[in-house]
């Protein structure tokens, strides 16, 4: 594998290697693997879980590792982003990260850099590291994936969250439905193997329920009639939680709005227990990228 820009480029072998990759990394040493490699971030959007982890990873694994957001650097200044992964390029690294508001940006960066690229977020196309942290959080709390059914609310339309995730659920055995407002559900997504509703009781029998922020950062035009009437139709409380019933999210929360904070805080909110799976998925993603044959010898 030389690149990960999406969910379509694995296989269900691949998603199984890397969790299982990712569970063999779940350690508090410092590991040697990448030890001599340059692993450059470059993000275009804000993030604090998806670019912290990403570093720290690298760091975990013995890379040299240098971080690039847009604020500050030479975009500001009207570099186009071709003219920025050229720039970068030669320093030859041997993986750049690319997070970018515009669809199709990681694979610009491919096509100008000879680095493996990991794709951290391409507008609302896909997010596969996101899919598969979420995959390895699923299966730690539940033992296997196959046969789950994953019910994922709110805001589809804007979500490159959902879409990686669809997909990579569909690999693995696994049953999605989507839910949510009308305008919030994209025409003909049910032909990445889901279904939809409308319904918020359709999450009765979901095994996980996956909430999604309401991205009113990409939305044009008023796709609910209100923060609060959302939350009233679509917001994940208590009463429509069954005991035993996992929740997720992929951060940041809109506490009150699409999850109640008790929700949330709950024992069987997994909200946190993702934030450390994307350590361990991460290094496992870098791994796969950057060695034949990984190494776990301890660094002394």
């Amino acid at each position: 594998m030389k690149h990960l820009l999406s969910i379509g480029d694995l296989t269900r072998d691949d998603i199984e290697r890397i969790l299982d990759s990712a569970a063999a990394l779940a350690v508090d040493e410092k590991l040697p693997t990448l030890k001599g490699k340059l692993v450059l971030n470059l993000f275009f959007e804000s993030s604090t879980r998806t670019s912290s982890s990403f570093e720290l990873a690298a760091k975990k694994l013995s890379a040299d590792v240098l971080s690039l957001k847009a604020a500050g650097s030479s975009v500001d200044k009207g570099e186009s982003l071709k003219d920025t992964v050229l720039t970068l390029a030669a320093y030859e690294p041997h993986a750049i990260v690319v997070r970018h508001p515009q669809i199709g940006a990681p694979e610009l960066v491919a096509r100008y850099s000879d680095a493996a690229i990991v794709n951290a977020g391409d507008g609302k196309h896909q997010h596969p590291t996101q899919a598969l942290l979420d995959l390895f959080t699923m299966r730690d709390a539940l033992g296997s994936l196959d046969g789950l059914h994953v019910a994922i609310v709110g805001d589809v339309l804007h979500s490159r969250v959902a879409r990686s995730l669809v997909q990579a659920l569909a690999l693995v055995g696994s049953r999605t439905t989507l839910v949510g407002p009308p305008t919030l559900l994209p025409r003909g997504i049910e032909e990445l193997g889901c279904g939809i509703s409308t319904d918020i009781g359709s999450i009765e029998t979901a095994d996980v329920v996956y909430v999604l922020r309401l991205q009113r950062e990409r939305m044009e035009s008023a796709y609910v009639p209100s923060l609060r009437e959302y939350a009233a139709r679509w917001g994940i409380t208590p009463g429509r939680i069954r005991p035993g019933q996992k929740v997720m999210h992929p951060g940041p929360i809109n506490r009150g709005v699409e999850i109640d904070a008790r929700v949330a805080d709950s024992p069987d909110s997994l909200i946190l227990a993702q934030v450390s799976s994307g350590l361990a998925v991460r290094m496992a993603v870098l791994q796969e990228l950057l060695v034949a044959r990984p190494a776990l010898e301890v660094v002394a």
